[in-house]
């Protein structure tokens, strides 16, 4: 039986800690050749673009994928699953609470594995439906105290400050300026849509882990040349993903300032055959594009424990 799970039933069932441990074991299986994932594609039209990323994960039996389109009326995002023994349609379950968690989740892991053990302060650019997540997975892997965030909508800010603030019990607040945001913050995390850098990278203090969310196209730019050049370390969800449509890193790979072998994958430090941060004084940087694996990985455990609850209407195939 196929099963439809709504955006309800989705905040019903999905948790920080299970995105996080989902979204880890997937990287995990990525690196070592265990779990497959195909770079997104796109199809445009003048007025509305859509948006595939696929792939498998044997360990889970599933393999699927997430399609959304995008136009000036918004975004619909669905993860399709198929049984990967039958190949049989398991479910479709509306994505877009799915998709926001587990970009968060990945943040998280990022900072997991990249950022100082006692990272405390961090500065967020943007205040929208993606940056709640990022802060919510913060919170869950570091001793965070502090969380400054900027964005341009005076009001929608504090309405989002206070509603953080209230949700994970930290000191949530509104940065005066980019480069408040940005200095004495052990981590720093831009999930936006801008077009060019947010900040100087000569702001990031030694240390520091910048996780990079929103620049996964070509027109999409959060980080100056200064922050890349600094990072010791720069790494990616994807590496083939990271070549294909990442607008941070892009103009260094054309200057030569940064070539492919230089990147390393989340999923190779996961599963240690790369190093990840060198000593506390070197500054990490962590470019986050989304993949299919992430969406699969959460999707089959939200869709195990709603068999086990009952919930979910019957699809007529």
């Amino acid at each position: 039986m196929a099963l439809f799970l709504s955006e309800e039933d989705v905040k019903a069932l999905l948790t920080m800690p299970m995105a996080l441990a989902a979204v880890e074991a997937a990287h995990s299986e990525c690196a070592v050749g265990q779990a497959i994932d195909a770079p997104r594609h796109r199809t445009r039209l003048p007025l509305t673009v859509m948006h595939m990323l696929q792939g498998a994960l044997p360990s889970l039996g599933v393999l699927g994928f997430k399609v959304y389109t995008t136009n000036r009326s918004g975004a619909r995002f669905n993860v399709h699953l198929f049984d990967a023994a039958s190949g049989m349609a398991t479910a479709v379950i509306a994505a877009d609470t799915l998709g926001m968690m587990r970009t968060g989740a990945i943040g998280g892991i990022a900072a997991k594995w990249l950022a100082r053990e006692d990272a405390e302060i961090v500065g967020v650019f943007g205040a929208g439906w993606q940056a709640q997540s990022q802060i919510e997975a913060l919170c869950a892997v570091r001793p965070i105290k502090q969380v400054k965030v900027l964005a341009r909508n005076a009001e929608k800010l504090r309405a989002f400050c206070e509603r953080m603030a209230q949700k994970t019990g930290r000191k949530v607040s509104p940065a005066a300026s980019a480069e408040e945001a940005v200095k004495g913050s052990d981590i720093v995390v831009t999930i936006t849509g801008a077009a060019t850098p947010l900040f100087d990278g000569e702001w990031l203090m030694p240390g520091a882990h910048v996780t990079a969310a929103g620049s996964n196209s070509l027109i999409r730019r959060e980080i100056d040349e200064t922050t890349v050049r600094r990072a010791k370390l720069v790494c990616v969800d994807s590496r083939a993903v990271a070549l294909k449509e990442c607008g941070d890193l892009l103009p260094l790979l054309e200057k030569g300032y940064l070539y492919a072998g230089q990147l390393t994958e989340i999923g190779e430090v996961i599963a240690g055959m790369r190093p990840g941060r060198g000593s506390a004084q070197d500054i990490t940087l962590f470019e986050s594009h989304g993949m299919a694996i992430q969406d699969l990985a959460v999707a089959q455990h939200i869709l195990a424990i709603a068999r086990e609850r009952g919930l979910g209407s019957e699809l007529p195939y």
